[in-house]
């Protein structure tokens, strides 16, 4: 499985954020019960699936053995995988993150950090390449809080901006037809910044977080992944597969009207 085929699907990811407060006296089974029934269900209306790292490392060995159960899961499903880590790291620390993620699942994405220095994402962006995965890099996240960094004015333009032209041009090395394997995170509660992006980077997938629950609106437009979290996986606040469904049908409305 190639990650670029997910841009062809229908442009929803599904956020998987579990809450084991939330699945009663075995939260670890019924997580996983729910999630493959939740998956099923979905499937066909999935650009991809999300699973936030911190959420199944804070379970333990056991909630790690979960995730990639359902990592595995999701590929037969023929589901493509975004691992939600925001690793980054310098050197053979790289290299290790991208094995654990790219190069052990192939065809699945990884999110990074560029707060290193380029130079230290070409070990996710080279692994990416081989296992025809691709790599999201944090350039305007949907935090409120975001643009004390991000926003920063160099040289009369945000650092995020700069951030994106190099990302793009490093991504030429990186594209196989009309995307690359080198995405950016922008987030959808900053419309008007994913419009600004695009335009300096018209090659870049781009993984969008922050729909439903943070407020931001599905967004239209090729080569983007609006992401929901708890507004798709606990609809309501709690595990619903109906309530799951209809907000996946509410989502794909405002993508299509």
């Amino acid at each position: 499985m190639d990650f670029l085929l997910a841009l062809s699907r229908p442009p929803l990811v599904l956020g998987v954020d579990p809450r084991p407060e939330l699945h009663g006296r075995e939260p670890v089974a019924h997580l996983k019960r729910y999630t493959v029934e939740l998956l099923e269900a979905l499937a066909s209306r999935l650009a991809a699936v999300k699973f936030q790292l911190a959420f199944f490392e804070a379970l333990g060995p056991e909630g790690l053995g979960l995730l990639f159960e359902l990592a595995s899961a999701a590929r037969v499903m023929g589901l493509p995988v975004i691992f939600d880590g925001k690793r980054g790291d310098i050197g053979s620390t790289a290299e290790a993150y991208a094995r654990a993620y790219l190069l052990r699942f192939p065809g699945s994405a990884l999110t990074v950090n560029p707060y290193l220095g380029l130079d230290t994402l070409t070990p996710f962006f080279q692994a990416a390449r081989q296992s025809q995965g691709a790599v999201f890099v944090l350039v305007k996240t949907s935090n409120p809080g975001s643009g004390f960094l991000q926003d920063l004015l160099v040289e009369g333009r945000p650092l995020y901006l700069h951030l994106a032209e190099a990302l793009a041009r490093e991504g030429e090395g990186y594209r196989e037809g009309e995307w690359s394997r080198v995405g950016m995170v922008v987030g959808a509660t900053y419309p008007e910044v994913v419009l600004t992006v695009r335009e300096q980077a018209p090659h870049a997938p781009f993984l969008l977080p922050g729909i439903g629950a943070q407020g931001g609106r599905p967004l239209k437009g090729p080569g983007l992944l609006n992401t929901a979290s708890r507004a798709l996986f606990y609809p309501g606040g709690r595990p619903d597969l109906e309530g799951a469904l209809q907000a996946a049908e509410d989502f794909h409305r405002a993508l299509v009207e």
